[in-house]
Order: C-alpha cells, then sequence, then structure tokens
C-alpha cells in the first residue's frame, strides 16, 4: 500500500518505557508496541530502540514502515517543538540530550515528524479522541513524578512565545516553601507531586501510622506507588488519605487560579495518581477550585478524569502529525 492509505505512528518516549502505535486515516488504534527506555547497560543506542519499536508496531498492524505518511512523538521536556530538538532532559538517556529526534525521525523512515511535549500531547490525545473531546478550551494536568499541564485554547495547542507554556508544576505557592526539583523554592510539585507524597507516606510508616500502607511496601520507598497508596486508603489509613487531600488541596487551589486567568469549558486530570484515586482527586479539585475561581468563571467548568490511559501519549502525538500534515496539504488562499 501507497502513503495514500494515510497510516500514522504515534509515540510515547518516556524515562522508563517507551510506546508506538500505529494508527489508520480513521485514527483507529491498529496496534501498539513498548519497550524499556533504557537497555541492559545506563548508556546506548537509544535511537535505534525508538526506531525498533515503531517498526514493531508496524509489523503488528501488517504496514509497512515506508506506507507511514508521518510520525508524532510526545517526549518529556524541555524540548524545541519547532526544530524537534530535545534538550538537557534528566529523564531520558544521556545520549538523547540535545538529540535531534524529528531530522532522525524524517532520514530513518522518509516521511514528515513532529516532536512535543509528552503532557502537551496528553492533553491533545485526551481533547482529540477522550474525556475532553467536547471541549474547545481545555486545561490539563496531570500529578505524577512532576506535575505537568497542557493547554487548549480555541480548539489549538497552546504552547507560548518560548513553546513551552503549561508549566502547571511549578506555579509558585510559597517562595520560601521546600525547594523544588527545578530549584526553586515553594513550587506546586515540592507541595503535590507522587515524589512529596511519598515523603509524607514515609514519616507516616516511621510512625506507625500508616499500618495499610506498612503491609503493601513494608518501609521501602521504591514500593510506594500510586496504587499502593490508594490500596492503602481502601485498606483504611484515614492519615494517609487525609495527607493525600492535603496535598490535592494545593493543586486544587492552582486549578482553581488558572481558572480565573483562562477561562477553560473543561479541566481534565491525569496521570498515575489521578488513575489510581479518580473518585478523591475529582472531589478535592472541584471543591477546591471551586473556592478558589470566581464563580460566573467556574459554573460551567467541566471536570473530568483521562479516559485514554497509557494511549493518551501516543494518541496525542498522532494527531499532532495529522494536524501538521493537513496544514501542509490545505490549498493556499490565492486572493
Amino acid at each position: 500500500m501507497g502513503k495514500d492509505s494515510r497510516f500514522l505512528a504515534g509515540f510515547d518516549l518516556g524515562g522508563t518505557k517507551m510506546m508506538a502505535g500505529v494508527l489508520n486515516d480513521k485514527m483507529e488504534v491498529l496496534s501498539r508496541s513498548k519497550k524499556k527506555t533504557r537497555g541492559k547497560s545506563e548508556e546506548g543506542d537509544t535511537f535505534k530502540r525508538i526506531a525498533d519499536c515503531i517498526r514493531d508496531a508496524c509489523k503488528e498492524a501488517n504496514v509497512d514502515p515506508k506506507d507511514l505518511a508521518g510520525i508524532g512523538v510526545g517526549s518529556p521536556g524541555p524540548l524545541d517543538p519547532v526544530t524537534g530538538v530535545i534538550g538537557e532532559t534528566v529523564n531520558l538517556p544521556t545520549d538523547l540530550r540535545e538529540f535531534p529526534l524529528k531530522a532522525r525521525l524524517e532520514k530513518e523512515f522518509g516521511c514528515p515528524a513532529e516532536v512535543d511535549n509528552d503532557v502537551n500531547m496528553g492533553t491533545l490525545g485526551e481533547f482529540a479522541f477522550g474525556a475532553a473531546k467536547k471541549g474547545r478550551n481545555v486545561l490539563g494536568v496531570f500529578p505524577g513524578t512532576g506535575i505537568g499541564g497542557g493547554l487548549i485554547i480555541e480548539g489549538q495547542l497552546f504552547r507560548g512565545s518560548s513553546g513551552a507554556a503549561g508549566e502547571v508544576g511549578h506555579v509558585v505557592m510559597d517562595p520560601a516553601g521546600p525547594r523544588c526539583g527545578c530549584g526553586k523554592r515553594g513550587c506546586l510539585e515540592a507541595y503535590a507531586s507522587r515524589l512529596a507524597i511519598v515523603a509524607r507516606a514515609l514519616v507516616l510508616l516511621l510512625r506507625g501510622e500508616a499500618p495499610a500502607l506498612a503491609k503493601e511496601v513494608g518501609l521501602n520507598p521504591g514500593d510506594i506507588k500510586s496504587s499502593a497508596l490508594a490500596r492503602a486508603i481502601e485498606g483504611g489509613d484515614k492519615l494517609l488519605e487525609e495527607a493525600i487531600r492535603e496535598t490535592a488541596f494545593r493543586v486544587d487551589t492552582v486549578i482553581g487560579s488558572l481558572i480565573n486567568v483562562i477561562s477553560p469549558d473543561t479541566v481534565v486530570l491525569g496521570g498515575g495518581l489521578v488513575e489510581a484515586m479518580p473518585a478523591l482527586y475529582v472531589e478535592e479539585v472541584t471543591a477546591g477550585a471551586k473556592k478558589a475561581a470566581l464563580g460566573f468563571l467556574f459554573k460551567d467548568v467541566r471536570i473530568v478524569t483521562a479516559k485514554l490511559g497509557d494511549d493518551a501519549v501516543m494518541m496525542g502525538a498522532a494527531s499532532l502529525i495529522a494536524t501538521a500534515l493537513a496544514a501542509k496539504e490545505k490549498p493556499k488562499d490565492k486572493s
């Protein structure tokens, strides 16, 4: 089949794992392929793993890689969405730092490629195919290891003049607060990311105040995953639940403030913490955002949880390249 068949590849490049998907011209997912981002050694040819993952997805879909019309990628930042060069990100193998991923993919597969921030792609995926599909102005907030954000304004992905708009996790709550991983103090991430929650959970474990969590993980912080936290709350760890609700309150205060600024019609919540505890997060965010936002701006806002799960970034990236291809093919106005 030729490229008129309009097969697209969407790719989710994460610090731990990567996933490729092949979609048809109806934006239906035909196949998925997953690999670990890092090989057996710390350093390796990560780009080869990316290319192999895309080829594996093509094989699974019975599609020749030569028939791909385009490839879209969601990657941790910082990166330049115009050039598709990945910057000095700490979340990826070092051989991808300052790496021209867009250009290398185009050379490898002979088709156009687009690269953008993974949280932007997750928000775009939910806007195009998932929980925010009915929206036009969408705020995406994804609490996890960090706290990412994405913006859709009037139906278009909003990147700002720097290309990196949406850093919700680095809204400063208190200039004298705890130090954030970015080096500044008092960022939302320092209070409400999964790492911040793990730190609080460890204190409760050491005090003997989280018995259900102790049964789940012992005293090993590496085992305190979002799912373990959710099970511990179900198991009756009230102080742990209180701590997580307090961190969610920090998130909803920022969301309420952003509602005042951008007036979205939809707020979509995603990421590991939300997936593990959707009811808790929607309840807290709705109540807290309502307090922080002006009533006339808040009254028609839908607050929803993400629907696409692991597919969100991959499908958002496929939507990105589909839109880019359509823009190139659109006849120019000769008037």
